[in-house]
């Protein structure tokens, strides 16, 4: 599974997205990443081409479970981050937007060993 930065950053936002507001259309995407319509409607035509989403005919933009698997990464890998660098005393807003930089990059082997040392810690 193998998604290019941007993709997960999209997918991560449909599904909060679809958390606080059960659908979720481009429109929405585009107003919550501040990205413009045309290049979200490109992005989502690459992430519905690679199998990640589905879209009804009224725009309306669905998770696979391919892209729900994903974008539950991701999001578990941002939240994650952000409480261990907010407990390392980082503000809450600069933990968040430090994390949504770090979990593209961080190894899965990284992400794992952060999770053991923190469980019960935090």
């Amino acid at each position: 599974m193998s998604v290019h930065e941007s993709g997960e950053m999209y997918l991560e936002a449909i599904l909060v997205l679809t958390q606080e507001k059960g659908s979720v259309r481009s429109i929405d995407v585009s107003e919550y990443l501040g990205y413009s319509k045309p290049s979200v409607s490109r992005a989502m035509g690459i992430l519905r081409a690679e199998g990640y989403i589905t879209t009804d005919k009224d725009g309306t933009i669905t998770m696979t479970d391919r892209g729900r698997e994903l974008a539950e990464s991701i999001y578990e890998r941002h939240t994650l981050l952000t409480r261990v660098l907010a407990a390392l005393g980082v503000s809450q807003e600069t933990a968040a937007a430090d994390a949504c930089k770090i979990e593209h990059v961080i190894s899965d082997e990284s992400i794992r060993a952060i999770k053991r040392h923190v469980e019960g810690k935090l």
